[in-house]
């Protein structure tokens, strides 16, 4: 997901997001113990969005107290 879909989204609609990606990373790592990920590739997407989400998230914050 891109940087500038993310911005678009409300606080709410991030944390969900993060929750989403969490359960997928959780999903493609069982996948990946199991033998069943066909494209390891996923798993660094997926932890680079989480990346993305939480950084956006981080950046707000601190621009709400200043």
């Amino acid at each position: 997901m891109k940087i500038n879909e993310l911005k678009k989204l409300k606080d709410t609609e991030l944390a969900n997001r993060e929750k989403e990606l969490k359960e997928e990373l959780f999903n493609l790592r069982f996948q990946l113990a199991t033998g069943q990920l066909t494209n390891p590739m996923k798993l660094s997407e997926c932890k680079r969005d989480i990346a993305r989400v939480k950084t956006l998230m981080t950046q707000r914050e601190r621009a709400a107290k200043a």
